[in-house]
């Protein structure tokens, strides 16, 4: 049996594309995880598909990055695989670890994938760094400023309570604990 895999980061992104590709690669189920990141520690269509995949059987992919972004995370699934005498076949890059130069291939490219992650990631430090340089900055705007916490503050020192001063200045009341802390 042929079971498919598809995955998709974002609910705005179609699987569409992956499924015609795994049907017209003869695959008889596919599962899906729509919405799921890579990296995600559960993705509920691939647990799915690795649990009904039988000695025998061909786990298909479109590409490798549908499957894991992990180079580590990549081998150890194709490794538990082989060890379970279950195929593995990405369609893109062509790949059967049913041969000795499948199994080369996967290596070189699950290397590659793993080397484009860190440059992602590099690259991505090095501009929130320059962007540092320049004022800019990152993360959540603060729930209150200066002048409504001080607000906050004097309606405290006036009796009020922490429930009736968060529906007065319009924040929650665990942020105004938080702040208040």
């Amino acid at each position: 049996m042929r079971i498919g895999y598809a995955r998709v980061s974002t609910c705005e992104q179609s699987l569409d594309l992956q499924i015609d590709a795994l049907e017209r690669a003869g695959c008889d189920t596919i599962f899906e995880d729509p919405g799921v990141s890579g990296v995600a520690p559960e993705r509920p269509g691939l647990t799915k598909a690795l649990r009904t995949l039988k000695e025998g059987d061909t786990l298909v992919v479109w590409r490798l990055d549908r499957m894991a972004r992990s180079m580590h995370d990549l081998l150890d699934t194709v490794d538990t695989l082989h060890a379970r005498k279950i195929g593995f076949q990405s369609l893109c890059e062509h790949i059967d670890i049913d041969s000795a130069f499948g199994e080369l291939i996967l290596h070189v490219l699950s290397s590659v994938v793993h080397f484009e992650r860190r440059l992602i990631v590099e690259r991505t430090r090095a501009g929130m760094e320059a962007a540092r340089s320049r004022g800019a900055t990152f993360g959540r705007r603060p729930a209150l400023d200066g002048e409504t916490f001080r607000e906050a503050l004097y309606l405290k020192a006036q009796g009020m309570t922490i429930p009736a001063i968060a529906a007065d200045i319009g924040v929650g009341r665990s942020t105004l604990y938080r702040y208040m802390g």
